[in-house]
């Protein structure tokens, strides 16, 4: 597949390994795109996986709904399991980093039944993370979440102000080359807007955001993380009920797949091996 359809959305994917391959899912974060996944994929099929990996709404040109509300996180989850459909896959592995992994949470608890695995990378558990923001100096690192918020101000950060957005990811461990490629689809008419609007949409989203997760988990934190504290990565335990990993990475950034892409292959082959791992 070089696209996919969920309802009136149309959204690009990269479809590499065989054809027959046990499907594992990889979704990028917020200001990522699927490009961050690109020195992992060459590993996951190397090992006889079918690699599915989109651009997510707002980031695809054909998926770029009006409206804050549009980005709820429930919706975000229903267009990957069209992506499964779409694939003719029952079941998949679904992989996630930053508000990719926001989206794994939600997929593996709404839709047990279509997730082999879930892994998630930096994000924690979205009631872990509500608990931390609360008990913990989380709030403090969460701030440009609230500046999110705003309408118009924070699309300068990808226009007329986005010198100073690139020097505040060069800083939290992201390199010149990997932001050059982000920038190249947040520039696009739109796409700063619908990026934006996942935070936008927080507040319209279901509640709980993410119920208990049943099927197996793995949680990779990398300790150097600007945005996310150890608080929330170690409450994450209590919202997972079905067997439960969790890697913490010494002085890894929160940019996990684009800093240590050989770990996080061996990882993520390693958990689908153990659940449902028919592949290499």
């Amino acid at each position: 597949m070089e696209s996919y359809r969920a309802g009136d959305l149309t959204f690009d994917v990269t479809d590499a390994g065989p054809p027959d391959g046990e499907i594992i899912v990889l979704l990028h974060g917020f200001p990522e795109t699927r490009a961050s996944w690109s020195d992992v994929i060459p590993h996951l099929t190397e090992a006889g996986y079918r690699v599915l990996a989109p651009d997510q709404r707002g980031y695809s040109p054909g998926a770029r709904p009006r409206g804050r509300r549009a980005y709820r996180l429930d919706y975000l989850a229903d267009d990957i399991i069209a992506l499964a459909d779409a694939a003719g896959a029952e079941k998949v592995h679904v992989v996630g980093h930053d508000w990719g992994a926001g989206v794994a949470w939600a997929v593996a608890a709404d839709h047990p039944d279509r997730v082999h695995s879930v892994t998630s990378m930096a994000t924690p558990h979205p009631r872990a993370m509500v608990r931390a923001i609360a008990t913990s100096s989380q709030s403090l690192k969460s701030w440009y979440m609230v500046l999110f918020q705003l309408p118009f101000l924070p699309e300068l950060s990808f226009g007329p102000a986005q010198a100073s957005m690139r020097r505040s990811l060069r800083k939290s461990g992201l390199l010149d080359d990997r932001i050059d490629d982000y920038f190249a689809v947040l520039t696009q008419p739109g796409a700063a807007t619908g990026a934006l609007n996942w935070y936008r949409a927080l507040p319209f989203g279901p509640q709980p955001m993410t119920g208990t997760i049943l099927v197996p988990a793995l949680y990779i934190y990398g300790t150097s993380d600007f945005a996310l504290g150890r608080t929330a990565a170690d409450l994450t335990a209590r919202y997972v009920a079905g067997p439960y990993r969790y890697e913490v990475l010494d002085g890894v950034s929160h940019w996990i797949p684009e800093e240590v892409p050989e770990t996080v292959a061996e990882l993520v082959i390693d958990h689908a091996r153990r659940y449902g791992g028919h592949a290499g």
